[in-house]
């Protein structure tokens, strides 16, 4: 357990740094949350979403990298919610409701938890101070959507020089349109690659050839 503190996929699209140009990495997952896949167009993904973090999650824990889960997490009293929620008296990610909590298939074990209460993992947490301290310079992002909280939470790290590499498999969205157009702004305006689970779990370990179920996985 995490302690406190559509994949139509696009070919990847640039490299990852080479192992000298990063220090410290941290797989960074936003938003795996049962009430944001129980949306039908976004249902159908969960289960190539879970595989995919589940196969960086291992991977990163063997290297000695840090994972942290962020979950979008409102008050019930709704001093936390957004603009819309207010408007529509329609909260989402609740505090102590059965939406709110992790997918039950992740193996997340050894994560921190941040919480959120924006599209940006980044905004009012301490999501940045961590990063800091662990000596982190290169994050794997992954989790939903590619349009809102990746994005934000990706265009945050770029103001922080922190290098963001896109997991593909692992990232979703409800409208696969809108999901790569999404990720190739990054590409192009933040020089963020998007880039396979293959090709990231090969960095961190080269023995690795095989890639399924939550073991680290590569396909041959």
């Amino acid at each position: 357990m995490a302690r406190q503190g559509v994949l139509n996929s696009m070919a990847p699209t640039r490299a990852l740094p080479p192992d000298g140009d990063v220090g410290r990495e941290a797989l960074v997952l936003v938003d795996l949350q049962t009430e944001f896949f129980a949306d039908p167009q976004m249902a159908p993904h969960r289960m190539g979403v879970v595989r995919a973090v589940n196969a960086l999650a291992a991977s990163a824990r063997t290297a000695g990298h840090l994972i942290v889960e962020v979950r979008t997490l409102h008050h019930p009293d709704g001093s936390t919610w957004t603009m819309d929620m207010r408007e529509d008296s329609e909260p989402r990610a609740v505090r102590g409701t059965p939406g709110a909590v992790a997918l039950p298939e992740l193996a997340l074990e050894g994560a921190v938890l941040v919480p959120k209460a924006r599209n940006s993992a980044f905004h009012g947490t301490d999501l940045g101070e961590l990063l800091s301290t662990a000596g982190v310079r290169r994050v794997v992002l992954a989790g939903v959507s590619a349009e809102t909280c990746i994005y934000a939470t990706a265009s945050d790290a770029y103001a922080r020089d922190l290098r963001v590499t896109l997991a593909d498999e692992a990232i979703a969205s409800t409208d696969e349109a809108r999901r790569r157009r999404a990720l190739e702004e990054l590409r192009v305006q933040y020089r963020q690659p998007l880039c396979s689970v293959r090709e990231i779990v090969r960095t961190w370990t080269p023995s690795t050839r095989q890639y399924g179920g939550s073991d680290v996985a590569l396909s041959s």
